[in-house]
């Protein structure tokens, strides 16, 4: 899934930057991490609450594309969208899957998926959701006209039909073994079809919103400034029946301004803190910084396959004109770990653990070495040759990535030249092909939305609207065609494993690091969990007053 951090705008790396940059990336080794980096320890659970609370506010970095579920592809929009609406099952904050709107599935033969939709489930107009509801949700992922950003989940689906009183069924035309884990996730997402079809293209927008099942329904949307929700009454589930009356999502492009309201208590939580802020929050008394498990990583996606990148052997250079430890400690101030691979080991639980030993022990190294990254940018005839490399500033992370690719390549003899974007146009690159002309190459924290391996591989097959420099590689894409039609996870784990070899080879997208949850509570709320669940299960629900 997408996904930038949503970064905001500084078009050059301040005087401090530079000097962290020339200090701690130029020619340091494995050593540049010390005793005075970034220390964590990642944690389940916050204190429990204290009872009920009338209100709490919470930062997002910026304002949603759409709360439609089938534009919610991004951070700011599967935030607010997680507590509003719900999917047929749930991703739990251990990243485990349980019953959500339905209570159960079966899955007979390897093209069939029978859901058994909960009954008494009310909309928040006050309707009751039928199986025709979970047929009209999922169906318009499939309808050209709807253009589906998770139009790729529904492509391998026959027929979607209500077959029983309370039954749906979902037939596929080869076997597909990522569709159901994704039901836990936005394409899961069950709305009133009477609502979707007389808001028509206006629907999840700011004059709609949104017509669904959670603990939380939709109030107001004041365009760049705030997201109300009110507490859901007649919400199905007493466990999750919300805690507070009212939540309020205050958009906060300014990367400072939304620390210094996390600071001051004017916010009361934040998820993704900016890591040039967490040593700063993790030191005031006025909350707590809390770190949790994770399904992202930070890359480098390479955009153009037609430019400089295309040729391998000068992807495989600028991998190695990046000391990661050292990026680490630069850009996150040690809060994460460097990484070969385009996936964190979170989502290889339910694979053979030989597999996963497999995918992270016999990676090829692209370890620093500027020497012999000057040797293949001379093979392969690329000195001097442009890149332009587009960023935004979510927080200083973004600008240090973004100067040290600029550095590393002018040590390699590549002239890469940095173009800022606003946070929306930087976001439109996820979603809008034309975007992304004349773009080499810009970041992404992309995080995944299932405990599986292979749905990181499949956005980057050939022709997937994902892989967005377009890279094809028959061998690859032979593998993750075989592991997507494979049912049994071990079996599939291991053609996983041979995936993100490949990736790693080849570098379509250029892993960096894979970071922690990272989550701001102020001292007046508590309750939810620290984990990449809050993208799809409804945490806010589970806040309330802190002690």
């Amino acid at each position: 899934m997408t996904r930038a951090a949503r970064p905001r705008v500084r078009r050059w790396a301040t005087a401090g930057t530079a000097f962290l940059l020339a200090a701690g990336l130029a020619g340091c080794g494995q050593s540049a991490i010390g005793a005075d980096a970034g220390t964590f320890e990642l944690v389940a659970h916050t204190p429990a609450p204290a009872g009920d609370i009338d209100s709490f506010s919470w930062a997002l970095m910026t304002e949603p594309y759409s709360l439609d579920p089938a534009y919610a592809f991004d951070y700011a929009d599967n935030t607010v969208l997680a507590n509003v609406c719900e999917s047929l099952l749930r991703w739990n904050s251990d990243l485990s899957v349980s019953p959500g709107l339905a209570t159960g599935f079966e899955h007979p033969d390897p093209l069939t998926w029978v859901y058994t939709i909960r009954e008494g489930v009310k909309f928040h107009d006050g309707t009751t959701m039928t199986p025709n509801d979970v047929v009209v949700s999922l169906q318009r992922h499939l309808d050209p006209e709807v253009a589906s950003f998770w139009s790729d989940t529904f492509k391998n689906v026959d027929t979607i039909e209500q077959t029983g009183d309370h039954e749906v069924t979902v037939r596929t035309k080869v076997t597909d073994s990522q569709f159901n884990q994704l039901m836990s996730a936005a394409p899961g997402v069950i709305q009133s079809a009477a609502s979707t079809e007389a808001a028509g293209a206006d629907y999840g927008n700011q004059s709609t919103g949104v017509n669904c099942t959670g603990p939380f329904k939709f109030d107001e949307w004041r365009s760049g400034e705030s997201i109300t929700l009110d507490r859901f009454d007649d919400y199905w589930d007493p466990e999750l029946r919300a805690k507070a009356k009212q939540m309020t999502f205050v958009i906060l492009n300014d990367a400072n301004a939304r620390v210094n309201a996390l600071q001051t208590g004017e916010i009361d939580g934040a998820w993704t803190i900016p890591s040039n802020a967490i040593d700063v929050l993790r030191a005031s008394d006025t909350g707590e910084v809390y770190f949790g498990t994770n399904a992202t990583v930070q890359s480098l996606v390479v955009s153009d396959m037609d430019g400089p990148l295309g040729d391998v052997r000068v992807r495989q250079a600028l991998t190695m004109a990046l000391d990661r430890q050292a990026l680490v400690k630069a850009a996150v101030q040690g809060y994460a770990t460097p990484t070969d691979a385009l996936t964190s080991e979170s989502v290889w639980v339910n694979g053979d653990p030989e597999a996963t030993k497999e995918a992270f022990d016999d990676l090829p190294n692209h370890d620093y070495d500027l020497d012999a990254a000057r040797a293949l940018v001379k093979e392969a005839g690329a000195e001097g040759a442009k890149i332009t490399y587009v960023t935004a500033s979510i927080d200083s992370s973004f600008d240090v990535i973004s100067q040290a690719v600029a550095s590393g390549g002018a040590e390699i003899g590549l002239d890469i030249e940095i173009e800022t974007r606003t946070p929306n146009a930087y976001t439109l690159l996820f979603s809008d092909p034309s975007a992304l002309e004349g773009v080499d190459l810009f970041t992404t924290r992309w995080y995944l939305s299932s405990t599986d391996p292979l749905e990181m591989y499949a956005v980057i097959r050939t022709g997937e609207f994902s892989n967005y420099g377009q890279w094809s590689d028959p061998e690859f894409d032979d593998v993750v065609n075989r592991a997507l039609q494979t049912d049994d996870a071990f079996e599939r784990s291991h053609l996983a494993a041979e995936a993100q070899r490949l990736t790693s080879e080849e570098l379509p997208w250029i892993p960096l690091f894979d970071v922690p949850t990272t989550l701001w509570l102020g001292d007046r709320i508590t309750g939810v969990d620290p984990s990449i669940y809050y993208m799809y299960y409804p945490w806010a629900a589970t806040i309330g007053r802190a002690e």
